[in-house]
């Protein structure tokens, strides 16, 4: 049965053993942080952490590490623990097909227990904020749901966003917003701001699984992230009415803050320890006015570290920045086989694929960096055999050992936009991109010496599926 908010998935994880709670006291700053980005280093079946013992807090419950693992990514997707990476990915494809899949406006919404409202606000009294690692440039809200609509086609779903970006805590009624270019918020607030107009959204803090996963896919613009997560459930998602905004949040939320970001002001923001592995500087960034908080009575602060990866935050956007990739692809190259783009949330991308002629993995390659993630992320694409699986980088780096010929297979394309994130661009936002054509020629392409090619032996499916048994049977 699908999850309907974070504690009946915390539920789950406790039941299944991925679930770790940490009854000793503990200092907020740099414990929290310290163990849940030591906890991912566990491996594929890493726990998520629950602190309910804060130095400093008289009353706090901070959950971390929730979907840091490919366990917990399997049954947040209501999936065996067990179940692969590739797997999980072909079943997010499965599920994507299903999309749309229209959400459920439902009463009581959980949220709604207490209110703070206007000059009562006090974002510090409803959350136990921290930092995340040293040179953060103050406290973040980095694992929330924002939702806004665009103003210009407010009454049209598609268009309204529900994404996850980093905010900065400025003040008890002020929050600083990363709006990438490349994101829809971003389209948002720019349509609002050539109106002379403030732009309303609503903030969900502490979601049920998949609403964390849908809100950071990169989907089309006019795509309704409720409506995939329904598809992702299996049932159509349940939202109610935001009370102030009227915004549509989810329904099972833990907290929800409401107000509108300031048109044409900006404040400092930063610097953050990114998803990059590395911290970012500080920029003009706009602002956040709060104007009302609704939270459920004892509020689960769910938390997300992010650093060198892997963090909890390279499990959350793999397979969902895989799915649209693939979904976007085969439309025009139906030859496609399988993209893995889980790598530092996809800027590195490769794609499996079949050939209809000389030169055309180098187009998939070019067709990548034109899709809504690849125009603002994909900075490097391997593009591989259909019998090269590129989940399997043993095969990956034998295609690039052995496929690839700098003097041709080399593709750099200058002066691309990526975002402004990207450590490696000198001028942030601009980068030169990379196509690796790792793929075996064909006609007209003549290339190489390739006639010989070692095959699996016939036996050999028959042997892998002797040893698995006898593997399991020891």
């Amino acid at each position: 049965m699908a999850y309907d908010d974070l504690r009946s998935f915390l539920e789950v994880l406790d039941r299944e053993g991925q679930l770790l709670r940490i009854t000793e006291e503990v200092r907020p700053e740099p414990d929290i942080a310290a163990a849940a980005n030591a906890a991912p280093r566990l491996g594929d079946a890493a726990p998520a952490l629950y602190f309910d013992n804060i130095s400093g807090f008289t009353d706090a419950r901070i959950a971390m590490n929730v979907h840091g693992s490919w366990a917990n990514h399997a049954l947040a997707l209501e999936l065996p623990k067990e179940t692969g990476t590739k797997q999980q990915v072909e079943e997010f494809i499965r599920r994507w097909a299903e999309f749309p899949v229209r959400p459920e406006w439902r009463e009581h919404p959980l949220w709604a227990e207490n209110t703070q409202d206007g000059d009562d606000v006090d974002i510090f009294q409803v959350l136990p904020l921290i930092r995340l690692n040293d040179g953060d440039g103050g406290f973040y809200i980095d694992k929330a749901a924002v939702v806004s609509k665009d103003p210009e086609d407010p009454e049209n779903s598609g268009k309204q966003n529900v994404g996850i970006y980093r905010i900065e805590v400025k003040g008890k009624r002020r929050l600083a917003l990363q709006p990438v270019p490349v994101h829809d918020i971003a389209q948002h607030l720019r349509k609002a701001e050539e109106s002379g107009e403030d732009l309303p959204i609503a903030i969900a803090v502490g979601n049920d699984p998949v609403i964390s996963i849908v809100a950071s896919t990169p989907m089309r613009y006019d795509e309704n992230e409720y409506e995939l997560a329904g598809a992702l459930r299996g049932a159509p998602a349940p939202i109610a009415p935001a009370p102030l905004t009227g915004l549509p949040v989810p329904w099972g939320s833990e907290v929800v803050i409401e107000g509108v970001i300031e048109g044409r002001k900006r404040e400092v923001e930063g610097p953050f320890g990114e998803f990059t592995g590395h911290y970012s500087g500080g920029r003009s960034m706009p602002v956040i006015r709060i104007d009302k908080i609704s939270y459920r009575s004892n509020p689960v602060f769910e938390h997300l570290y992010l650093g060198m990866p892997w963090t909890e935050i390279d499990y959350l956007m793999a397979a969902n920045t895989c799915a649209p990739l693939y979904e976007q692809l085969t439309k025009d190259f139906p030859e496609v086989q399988a993209v893995n783009a889980t790598y530092t949330h996809g800027l590195v991308v490769i794609v499996s694929t079949r050939k209809r002629y000389g030169g055309f993995a180098k187009a998939v390659g070019m067709r990548v960096l034109t899709t809504p993630h690849g125009m603002g992320y994909a900075a490097t694409v391997i593009v591989v055999d259909e019998d090269v699986d590129p989940f399997n980088l043993p095969q990956v780096m034998w295609a690039l050992s052995t496929k690839m010929n700098p003097a041709g297979d080399l593709i750099t394309i200058p002066n691309l936009s990526v975002m402004e994130l990207g450590p490696q661009a000198d001028t942030p936002g601009i980068v030169d991109k990379l196509i690796i054509d790792a793929t075996t020629p064909v006609r007209p392409d003549h290339r190489g010496n390739y006639g010989n090619p070692v095959q699996d032996l016939p036996e050999m499916g028959e042997w892998l599926s002797r040893l698995r048994q006898l593997a399991a049977e020891r």
